[in-house]
């Protein structure tokens, strides 16, 4: 995994309370599927949740 396109997710999360993978990669003009293993590996870190309300969300752990 890029260490650059973790960095920059995380960069990223800190600017928003609360966003869509999709969103993301939108955002930082990448492949979901390329920010999804990311915020996953993340996840299991503990550095970032997920929250269900009516659709995923993605937000770092403060």
């Amino acid at each position: 995994m890029s260490e650059d396109l973790r960095a920059r997710v995380v960069a990223y999360l800190e600017k928003v309370d609360k966003v869509k993978s999709k969103d993301i990669a939108a955002a930082l003009g990448e492949k979901k599927s390329d920010v999804d293993k990311v915020v996953k590996e993340l996840a299991k870190e503990g550095k970032v949740e997920f929250l269900y309300i009516g659709t995923s969300y993605v937000k770092l752990v403060k």
